[in-house]
């Protein structure tokens, strides 16, 4: 009693002290509250020291705003913070008039005054606002106002709205506002239905209020489906000039089909040659006026709206016409001595059956002419050119609806071809850093051109290859520069080339070549080309990795043994694309990547059973990178009991066997912690869990394919209690008694053989007395003297005897003493 009055005093006491003492009553604030839009007026008031009004200056501050929104002096301009000009104005003796409320407005406030000539102990002037800016609620995101799904596929419309005070969202669907169930989740605004059934489809509301007002969003939730081609276009044939027309019909909810027709692959919007003679109507038929001979290709319609994939389907327009000659040049020259073609472009549909040939102004028939040939392209070839193969040649090519006439007049001219006067070694072989030379002239008539080039199809270096009188000469040799390189010679008459192999030494390996891979469903072989080893021993790393994952870093693995240019990876996941390369290395380094490959894994046959093998034809189970492939289904009958061993989670396998379960996880946990787990469990049904804490546990099983996981079994629940009072009085008791008979057989032990003990020694003592009586009369019977000699060389030999030992005496000088162990 006494206490609680002295509580009261001291309260009273602080009180009395706050007021009179200038306690800032700044910390009590006032509450003001406006409209989003509207004005709201911050109340300050001050009183002059002792009454008398001297100078002054007003701040205000607003929470989370380190420099002062606003500050008034007499005579100045007032300051105004950012984001508040124009807004902010002073009214009355110190409030503050904000106009045209924001949301960012809401906060707290401090008025403060501060007089320029008081005294330190002169409490401080001002005022503590906090002001609250309501607005009515407004949507950030809204659903859209008609959604169409299929009937057993998951629903999910999201709402979203702000305002002050926070709204509230609630939905309904057909006026009855919906609650959260088994297969609906309301999180945040946003509706779930995991699986639509045809009693979700209806008109759905999604209404956010405060206590400002309140706003609906309205969405229709319809059955749709994808668009579906119903009449898709077939395989034409027209004749040139003539009108084609390809069909595409579709059907589809909701309505709203796109069409769009490709050529090639490539859409035809975007072939100007194509798009100004085609039509397509409302109806996705298209429509080419005239047909030309270009136009025949593959043509492909896309249906689209906007559910799920496009719906494709391809004709192959096939536009017939005369056979004719694209071109045929005016002048040709056949060299000496050599292999020519004389050149009659043609083109036709169907193929050209014949053509007819004529030489100067006469039927020329190739089959009448050993060595000379009629090629797939329509023009001729002679094995061995002579003068008599000159002159003037006309071709004229025919099919099924003739010919649109013959080729101009070609003028053919036999001259010698050029011919090399020197040719570059077949081989050059430099240092890295060297310089190399390599010679190539010729001759001939018109004067032939001489350049190099490279077989790979590389450019010369511009810096460091030089091209000088048909001579190629490479400064400072690098890496990059071994390969082989070409002399071409070439004029009018024919074009000749030789090569030669440049050996650049003393680098890391090149890249190695003709990469190519072999999937299954869990490896890939690889195998490839060495390149040029730099003249080091090589080998190889392969790098791979999931091209799905594409930023993730490479994998590695080293090609065993170092010579072998092929190699198998396995572990990988099954209907997967890789991406594969391989890097060669030598004692100066790692050299360069070959090429990028893909390769796809072949999807894994599970009914079959297959589990895939290493190198040593061992079965292994993979890495599951990526849930993927048929889930097995869940474990079933799992149970829990506890044994003297510990706790039996059993369960039985699941009830469909059609895809193989590889192995088991155990998962566990108590109350409202994360789930651990137990396992894999392999080739088992059950699991001993030891030395787990008393509390209550929830237990479920997983069933895990090579490449996936089902769904969880039923959950298990368990409560291991702690050990009641009578149990552990019982052993404790058990624990006393059996400790106790213990102690008494210990007892009994070590009483005998105290006794024993001490019986020897009392044996021991009356031989000793015995022995210092009888001693000395047997010396002297000896021949000895009674006091003469002493008894213990006696007593040293007598124990020595009783030991089973001997006397240091009879021991040798020369021999070492052995232990037994």
């Amino acid at each position: 009693m006494f206490l609680n009055k002295s509580c009261q005093v001291a309260a009273l006491l602080l009180c009395f002290w706050a007021l009179n003492t200038g306690y800032p009553h700044k910390y009590f604030a006032e509450k003001v509250t406006a409209l989003l839009g509207e004005d709201a007026v911050l109340p300050c008031s001050f009183e002059f020291p002792k009454g008398v009004p001297v100078p002054y200056i007003i701040q205000w501050h607003k929470k989370g705003i380190k420099i002062p929104i606003y500050i008034w002096y007499a005579g100045y301009p007032p300051h105004i913070g950012e984001g508040y000009d124009g807004r902010v104005s002073l009214t009355g003796q110190a409030s503050l008039n904000l106009t045209d409320l924001q949301e960012h407005d809401q906060g707290t406030y401090t008025c403060i005054v501060n007089f320029f000539d008081r005294s330190p102990d002169q409490k401080r002037n001002g005022s503590l606002v906090h002001l609250f800016v309501h607005a009515p609620p407004h949507f950030s995101i809204k659903p859209p106002d008609v959604v169409y799904v299929n009937i057993g596929e998951k629903l999910a419309l999201f709402c979203a709205a702000g305002g002050t005070p926070d709204p509230d969202i609630t939905w309904y669907m057909d006026n009855i506002p919906l609650n959260e169930g088994s297969n609906i989740k309301i999180n945040r605004g946003s509706l779930e239905i995991f699986k639509v059934r045809e009693s979700h489809i209806g008109d759905y509301v999604c209404r956010a209020r405060n206590s400002e007002g309140s706003i609906v969003a309205n969405t229709k939730v319809i059955v749709a489906g994808p668009a579906v081609i119903t009449v898709p276009p077939r395989n034409l044939t027209k004749l040139e000039g003539d009108k084609a027309e390809l069909i595409c019909e579709a059907k589809a909810l909701p309505a709203n089909l796109t069409h769009r027709w490709l050529f090639n692959d490539k859409d035809i919007s975007q072939l100007t040659w194509l798009v100004t003679r085609t039509v397509v109507r409302t109806d996705g038929t298209l429509f080419i006026n005239p047909t030309s001979a270009e136009d025949s290709g593959l043509y492909t319609c896309e249906v689209f709206n906007g559910i799920g994939t496009p719906e494709r389907a391809s004709a192959y327009l096939s536009v017939e016409y005369p056979a004719r000659v694209t071109y045929s040049p005016t002048i040709q020259y056949l060299p000496l001595g050599l292999s020519g073609i004389i050149r009659c472009y043609v083109k036709a549909n169907p193929p050209f059956l014949h053509i007819k040939w004529s030489k100067d102004n006469r039927p020329f028939d190739p089959k009448s002419h050993h060595g000379v040939f009629s090629l797939s392209n329509g023009s001729l070839q002679i094995q061995r050119v002579i003068h008599e193969h000159q002159g003037w040649y006309v071709c004229t090519p025919y099919n099924a609806y003739g010919t649109t006439g013959k080729s101009n007049k070609m003028e053919v001219l036999v001259r010698d071809p050029p011919i090399f006067t020197i040719k570059p070694e077949e081989r050059y072989q430099q240092r890295v850093n060297s310089k190399v030379t390599m010679p190539c002239h010729g001759t001939g008539q018109p004067k032939p051109d001489i350049h190099w080039r490279r077989t790979d199809g590389k450019q010369l270096s511009r810096d460091r290859a030089i091209q000088s009188n048909g001579n190629l000469t490479i400064r400072t040799l690098k890496k990059e520069d071994h390969g082989r390189y070409e002399c071409v010679l070439q004029n009018d008459i024919a074009i000749l080339v030789t090569s030669t192999l440049l050996i650049v030494e003393g680098t890391t390996p090149h890249a190695p070549t003709n990469v190519t891979v072999e999937t299954s469903a869990f490896s890939a072989s690889l195998s490839w080309l060495p390149a040029y080893d730099g003249n080091y021993p090589q080998s190889y790393v392969i790098w791979y990795r999931l091209l799905e994952q594409a930023e993730s870093p490479w994998r590695t693995i080293r090609v065993d043994p170092d010579e072998a240019s092929t190699f198998t990876i396995y572990n990988l996941q099954p209907n997967s694309e890789y991406e594969f390369r391989v890097l060669s290395r030598n004692t100066l380094g790692d050299g360069m990547f070959s090429p990028t490959v893909r390769g796809k894994t072949t999807p894994w046959d599970f009914l079959g059973g297959v589990y895939p093998t290493d190198a040593y034809g061992a079965t292994y189970i993979p890495t599951v990178q990526k849930p993927s492939g048929p889930k097995p289904s869940p474990p079933r009958n799992v149970t829990v009991q506890e044994t003297e061993n510990g706790l039996l989670i059993s369960w039985l396998p699941p009830l469909n066997q059609k895809v193989p379960v590889a192995f088991y996880y155990v998962e566990y946990r108590t109350q409202s912690k994360p789930w651990k787990r137990w396992g894999p469990i392999k080739h088992a049904t059950s699991y001993l869990a030891k030395e787990l804490a008393p509390g209550h546990y929830n237990f479920r099983v997983y069933a895990y394919s090579i490449m996936s996981v089902g769904q969880a079994s039923s959950e298990v629940s368990l409560t291991l209690a702690a050990e009641s009072y009578e149990v552990t009085k019982s052993r404790a008791i058990t624990a006393g008694v059996v400790g106790g008979i213990l102690f008494f057989i210990a007892a009994i032990v070590l009483s005998v053989c105290a006794v024993k003990i001490c019986n020897k020694r009392k044996r021991r003592k009356a031989e000793k007395a015995y022995m210092m009586v009888t001693c000395p009369v047997a010396e002297a019977r000896n021949g000895g003297h009674s006091h003469g000699g002493s008894p213990s060389p006696i007593k040293k030999r007598k124990r020595a005897n009783e030991d089973g030992g001997t006397l240091a005496s009879d021991h040798r000088p020369d021999q070492k003493a052995e232990y037994q162990v």
